[in-house]
This record gives C-alpha cells, structure tokens and sequence, in this order.
C-alpha cells in the first residue's frame, strides 16, 4: 500500500469519526439548543438527529424536569423593625429552551438575587406576628411575582415555599416564655374547670342521694300507715260480723253472762295480778257453785 492509499485510509476514518460524532441522541426530559454559524437554529427535541460538521454545534443542553433551587438565608426587617433570617426553596422547570439559553446570563443567580429582593418587599410590608403566621400569603405572592419576572427567560415558577424563619435569639426566648404562660394558663384553666364540675356532679349525686332517701322515708311511712289503716278495717269488720252474727242468734241474759265470764276467765290465764269482777258475774259464779252441789247430792 503506496502512501496514497495510507491517506484514503486516514480520511475515511476521519469522516466516520466525525459523521459519527454528528449523530445525536436527545434523552426524555432534555433539549438541545442547536446554533449554525454562530446564531440560533432550532432546538432538538427527543429522538435521533443530525448535526452539521464544523457548521452547527450545541450550544446548550439543557433539563425540562422540575428543578430545586434552595437559596442560603436571608436577612429582611419587619414593619415593626424585627431582623429575622429566611431561607426559601423554589421549585421551577423550563419552558423554552431558548429564552433560557440567551434571555440571562446566570438564571439561577437571577432567580436567588430576585427572591431575595421580593422577600424584602413583602416582608418589609408585614409585621413579626403576621410573618409568623401568614406563610401561605408570603408564599403565593412570591411565587406570584417570580413567575411573571421569570417568563421572559423562558421558566415557569411552579411553588415558593419559606423554609425556616428564625427570629433573633431574644424575640425566640421572648415567645418561648410566651408560649409557656399561655400553656400553663391553659393547664389551670381545665383544671379548675374540671373540679368545677366535679363539684357540681358530687352535689347533684348528694341532691339526688338525699331525694330518693326521702322518698324512701315517704313510701315507708305511707306504706306503714296504710297497713294500720287496713288492720284497723279488719278489726272493726270483725267486730261488726261478730256482732251482727250475735245479734242474729238471739242470746238469752244467761248465754250472754256465760260468754262474759269466759272471757274474764281468758283473762284471768294467771298472768293477771288483781281482777275485779263485776257483780252481775259474781251471781252467776254463785248460781253455777249451787247447780253444781245440788249435782252432787
């Protein structure tokens, strides 16, 4: 092989190297900004393409995915002049390759430099308790004013979140001590609302502990009484029918001084220390002692 060949070779060569360094691949989520000559082209989108040897170059690669930039802390003043440190985080994606690629120099730096100063603006227009407390309005308005000074590089600001705000040390030993007297306020508060009504519930057991006693006491008595009442009822329907039954059979004088003196002699049962006995009885003792010894004879 003559040196002519040897140079063929190396052209060859050369030319595949370079048609294959032309050959590009453009992955999911990313964009190449294309330039010939030195000026924009086009941009590639994913799939396979062709470049220009030594005519078109990429210029830049850049992401589509949704992108973090977490910016150190800042320093702002409140309306009441209160210095705190905020750090915020930002979440961003790229819309247009090419407002990205030659809208700023640095859009990341932009981006911190802008936030920055936005937070200041709002900050500055609030005071510390509503700073503490307003983060969702902070947020929403950053975000606000971010994507609209963005769109012109080319990026869309999805979310702005505050990441910490940190008071100086004295205004946070301050509201820790806050804190802590409106916990313990707290704290005292349901206690003595509890034993309130722990309080109310023993006297209302003690209340109605002391109407059922009474009521029971009330039954008991009305129960008792009424059992007098009906032993009284019966004693006197007794007598009644005894002496309706009596007055039925027609007793002679003698029958009657009989039955009184069985009744003294029940009475008599020896547990009796003095009896009197009426006169009209003693005759009829009397008569029956003489029956009985005329008996005998």
């Amino acid at each position: 092989m003559g040196p002519l060949g040897f140079v063929l070779i190396l052209i060859v060569l050369v030319a595949i190297v370079i048609i294959a360094r032309s050959i590009r691949v453009v992955q999911q989520a990313k964009a190449y900004v294309i330039e010939r000559l030195g000026a924009y082209s086009t941009t590639w989108s994913v799939g396979l393409h062709f470049k220009i040897p030594f005519i078109e170059r990429v210029a830049k690669v850049v992401s589509l995915k949704e992108q973090v930039a977490d910016f150190p802390p800042q320093p702002v003043i409140t309306k009441d002049n209160v210095t705190m440190q905020i750090d915020t985080v930002v979440y961003f994606e790229i819309t247009d390759p090419k407002l990205y690629t030659y809208g700023i120099e640095n859009p990341m730096t932009a981006i911190e430099n802008l936030s920055a100063t936005t937070l200041r603006n709002i900050i500055g227009d609030l005071e510390l308790d509503q700073c503490l407390t307003s983060r969702d309005i902070i947020n929403s308005k950053m975000r606000s004013i971010l994507d609209v000074a963005t769109d012109p590089w080319g990026i869309k600001v999805n979310r702005v979140e505050l990441k910490n705000i940190l008071p100086p040390k004295e205004i946070q030993s301050a509201m820790e001590k806050q804190m802590k007297a409106e916990r313990e306020r707290r704290e005292a508060i349901l206690k003595a609302e509890g034993e309130k009504r722990a309080a109310i519930l023993s006297a209302e057991g003690e209340k109605e502990s002391a109407i059922l006693r009474a009521d029971a006491k009330k039954q008991a008595a009305i129960l008792e009484a009424e059992g007098r009442a009906e032993a009284i009822l019966k004693v006197q329907e007794a007598t009644a029918e005894g002496l309706k039954l009596l007055n039925e059979a027609s007793p002679t004088d003698a029958v009657i001084k009989i039955r009184a003196l069985e009744a003294f002699a029940a009475a008599a049962n020896g547990q009796a220390t003095k009896i009197i006995i009426p006169s009209e009885i003693q005759g009829l003792a009397g008569l029956a002692e003489g029956i009985v010894e005329s008996v005998k004879k």
